[in-house]
């Protein structure tokens, strides 16, 4: 029975009281007041931080602002092609690849037989022009004289044309006073003979006497016909010297008016003589530029590269032989983005740093290009086509060294270089 009886409830952890927990004691707030008043000194420090960090900030702000500057930028310069102007054969070559020139050295000799040859032909051609000019310069003077002999000797022809005329017409005057003379004699024998019929048949007068006044009649008739063909000759000779004297006329008109017509003839051959002279003599500078041309000579001070010339080689007008690079004339080309063209212009200063001798260079804004260089490329974009995705384009600037910047000569065209330009300077 004792071992059921039922034990006595046990106190729980919970039914136990427990101790109260201890709270943190809260330290009292400071002021800001009474901080500087116990730290003045750290007060005056941190204000000389706040001041000196605002016033770095600042200068710092500004100083990036005064410039703006790419890594797309390099060494930019003529490069003058050394050509062939004729077709020949290479003779000799005188410079190899990265040899120093000065201008109007000789760089190449072409064989010049051919071009001898040819400026020999040529004067030859020259001289022969010449000599023609020679001969017809004085037949403008002899046709003026023959032109003037012949008017002179028309107006002769038409004065003794005249002359005739008039003579003629004297004649002809003369043989109708004959004709009409001996008409009247014809009248008269005839109307003698017709007396004497009206006689001889009554036989007042013999037979004797009436075959004379027949003979008489006749010979009366007779003569009236000879002297009216005598007029018409002499008729037909007024034709004739009037005909002679109107080709006298004919000549002398058509000789005035050929005359200035000869002698411009006679100019024009001798203008066209001289013509093909003067066309001559320029075939004549033309084969001396042809043989002048077989020395190809460097166009300006620079640098040889890029040969490809060599003795026995053809050429032809036009092939590059080689190139010649001045060092004397170099610039920067530097691509910016258009973002940083907003307070760029001509003439502010530049300073240009050179990868290759880790060098600075003094210079300024010389241009800006007219078009981005997208814009210059062999395929330019086309927006308007597409789906258009907006890309921050990149404007070629020039940038001219100052002078005396690059002495020695050390600049390349193709260096990579990194420009800066300032902004606020001129």
């Amino acid at each position: 029975m004792a071992d059921t009886a039922e034990a006595p409830p046990q106190e729980t952890e919970k039914s136990q009281p427990q101790p109260a927990e201890s709270k943190p004691e809260r330290k009292p707030k400071r002021s800001f007041g009474r901080t500087i008043r116990e730290h003045p000194l750290k007060f005056v420090v941190f204000l000389i931080f706040l001041a000196a960090v605002g016033i770095g900030g600042y200068r710092l702000w500004v100083y990036f602002e005064s410039y703006e500057s790419t890594d797309d930028a390099q060494v930019d310069g003529d490069i003058y092609p050394v050509t062939s102007r004729i077709a020949g054969t290479v003779k000799a070559v005188y410079v190899q690849d990265n040899d120093q020139v000065k201008q109007g050295q000789v760089l190449v000799d072409l064989d010049p037989k051919d071009f001898n040859v040819s400026l020999e032909e040529a004067k030859a051609a020259l001289d022969e022009s010449r000599a023609q000019v020679t001969v017809a310069r004085p037949s403008v003077p002899i046709t003026t004289v023959t032109t003037e002999t012949t008017l002179s000797t028309a107006a002769t022809d038409i004065a003794a044309a005249k002359a005739a005329v008039a003579a003629a017409q004297r004649d002809y005057e003369s043989a109708v006073a004959d004709v009409r003379s001996a008409e009247a004699d014809n009248a008269k024998a005839q109307s003698d003979l017709a007396r004497y019929k009206l006689l001889v048949a009554k036989d007042e007068i013999s037979e004797q006497q009436f075959d004379q006044a027949q003979a008489a009649a006749r010979a009366a008739a007779a003569t009236v016909d000879a002297k009216r063909a005598t007029a018409d000759a002499a008729a037909r000779i007024i034709e004739q010297q009037q005909a002679h004297l109107e080709e006298s006329q004919t000549k002398q008109v058509e000789a005035q008016r050929n005359r200035p017509n000869q002698i411009a003839v006679q100019n024009a051959t001798v203008e066209s003589r001289q013509a093909t002279a003067e066309r001559e003599k320029a075939l004549v500078d033309q084969a001396m530029l042809n043989l002048s041309y077989t020395k190809i000579v460097a166009p300006v001070d620079g640098v040889i590269g890029k040969k490809n010339a060599e003795p026995g080689q053809q050429v032809s007008p036009g092939q590059q032989l080689m190139a010649d690079v001045p060092l004397g004339d170099i610039w920067i080309t530097a691509n910016f983005k258009e973002t940083q063209l907003k307070r760029m212009r001509p003439g502010q200063r530049a300073t240009i740093h050179v990868d290759a001798y880790d060098r600075d260079y003094q210079g300024y804004v010389e241009s800006v290009a007219g078009a981005s260089g997208a814009r210059f490329s062999l395929l330019p974009p086309e927006n308007a086509t597409g789906n258009y995705v907006k890309v921050v384009q990149r404007i070629p600037v020039r940038i001219r060294l100052n002078p005396g910047e690059d002495k020695e000569h050390l600049l390349r065209p193709g260096m990579s270089v990194d420009p800066k330009v300032w902004l606020n300077s001129k």
